[in-house]
């Protein structure tokens, strides 16, 4: 694919060419991503063991947590320097990415403290057992206590990246982590460490996975800031007027918020299935890790479209920023239709990936039969689910693309509005409705349904913002 400059890309070159050299390498690195936080779980799933692979379901939440972070300093500042850089105010740009450096250092080292001081209550608060809880301790000290810090670093570093029009690096940075660690996990759970340590070894592969990928992301970083406007000088941070900082939080608070009520949603999700048994709950973290690849394929979609459209919007180029906005919706609704009947035909071996059922060899025979009888109905449990949940994936993508066009242009409480309409008024309230009326299978299809009302409210917020700017453009 031919190269061309960052201005080019976000000016004049045709708008599928501009999305496609922006978001591939996006998608690329959310796959990768994906597979660098799944593969834990993965080898995991190849030991047998129910109650590990449920102890990854309760330490997912803590996980996204780092999302979340990254976001309310990364998505924020990202969208604030793309808006910047299509009114040409290079200097404002580079002190809102020293800024955004700067508070994500702080939030995330006040996170990881505020973790280790209160772990195991809040590992029971997300719905550890007796059986589970050990191991979920083992895997948080060493990927949440120790690991945000670079994770959340990493993270932050990518979208601000991306947003200047430095995709590549951003996605190589991510990719370089995801990599190595599907690399150091087999040799870190099998060969390092003794047998029943195998969550131990997902965890320390995962960190020094992440200390990689950022020593990567800050090379690229400091390589990047000689011609686009971003600064690593905190220094820089302290000249950043209220007005940007308004803005920065007016977008990074909604995507913080939107992706903390995912894993609010998600601790529901776990209570609920914990109160019918660990089976039940460790399928449901299976079917979370599934869906999450065509998540993360139209995610990656968004945040490739989502600089386009904050550029073009600050330079007022409507007519671009609305192409942009349609090709990508188109984009993301054929992905989605792909990812329903791939999901659908293919959900017994992809779920099987996660949890081996074949009996493995042990010293009790009978401790072993009942190890891979539990595991064959987890798989049962969780192939049932996610052909249910697969439904949601087309609305689920109307909810992204309409929530990254309005951080894009700056709506910030719009945005806010539909991440806590989607989840507190529509998604959370149709679990406990269709939980208590239709049990565990009830409980799954709450996301499909909860997430259409999302996607109507969501289209009627992106209309309203979008009629709103032109209004104000015509005034």
């Amino acid at each position: 694919m031919k190269k061309f400059s960052k201005t080019e890309l976000f000016e004049s070159v045709p708008v599928p060419r501009a999305l496609a050299s922006l978001a591939i390498p996006t998608i690329i690195s959310q796959l990768i991503n994906l597979i660098y936080n799944m593969v834990d779980a993965i080898f995991i799933g190849r030991t047998g063991n129910s109650f590990m692979a449920a102890a990854t379901t309760v330490t997912l939440t803590l996980t996204m947590m780092n999302v979340a972070f990254s976001n309310l300093f990364g998505v924020g500042g990202g969208s604030l320097i793309a808006r910047l850089m299509g009114v040409r105010r290079a200097d404002d740009a580079r002190k809102v990415s020293a800024y955004a450096i700067r508070g994500c250092l702080i939030l995330a080292a006040c996170y990881s403290l505020l973790v280790g001081l209160l772990l195991t209550p809040i590992l029971r608060f997300l719905g550890a057992s007796p059986a589970t809880l050990g191991y979920a301790r083992q895997y948080a000290i060493i990927v949440i206590v120790i690991g945000s810090l670079p994770a959340i670093v990493s993270l932050t570093l990518s979208h601000l990246l991306r947003n200047a029009g430095w995709s590549s690096q951003a996605s190589l940075g991510l990719s370089l982590g995801g990599v190595l660690n599907i690399a150091l996990d087999p040799l870190f759970m099998f060969v390092i460490l003794p047998r029943g340590q195998e969550v131990t070894g997902a965890a320390l592969a995962t960190l020094i996975s992440n200390l990689v990928s950022v020593s990567y992301l800050i090379l690229a970083f400091r390589k990047a800031q000689k011609t686009a406007p971003l600064s690593l000088d905190l220094r820089k941070a302290r000249g950043l007027d209220r007005g940007h900082v308004r803005s920065l939080y007016t977008v990074g608070v909604p995507s913080a918020v939107l992706t903390g009520l995912f894993d609010v949603a998600s601790i529901s999700v776990n209570k609920l299935a914990a109160a019918h048994n660990d089976l039940v709950l460790a399928a449901f973290g299976i079917v979370m890790k599934v869906e999450r690849i065509p998540n993360a394929v139209n995610i990656g979609l968004c945040q490739g479209m989502m600089p386009i459209v904050a550029y073009n919007f600050a330079s007022g180029n409507r007519a671009r920023m609305k192409q942009a906005v349609h090709t990508a919706r188109l984009y993301g609704l054929i992905i989605s239709a792909v990812s329903i009947a791939l999901l659908e035909i293919f959900a017994k071996p992809m779920t099987n990936l996660f949890l081996s059922t074949a009996q493995k060899a042990a010293d009790d025979p009978d401790a072993a039969l009942q190890m891979a009888k539990n595991a064959a109905q987890t798989v049962a449990f969780a192939a049932l689910f996610l052909r249910i949940r697969a439904l949601a994936s087309p609305v689920q993508f109307i909810n992204y693309h309409s929530s990254f066009c309005m951080q894009a242009i700056g709506d910030g409480k719009a945005t806010l509005l539909h991440a806590t309409v989607r989840e507190l008024g529509f998604y959370i309230p149709m679990m406990l409705l269709l939980d208590r009326l239709f049990g565990q299978n009830g409980l799954a299809a709450a996301l499909p349904v909860g997430e259409l009302l999302g996607a109507i409210f969501a289209l009627w917020l992106l209309h309203r913002a979008l009629h709103k700017t032109r209004a104000e453009v015509e005034a």
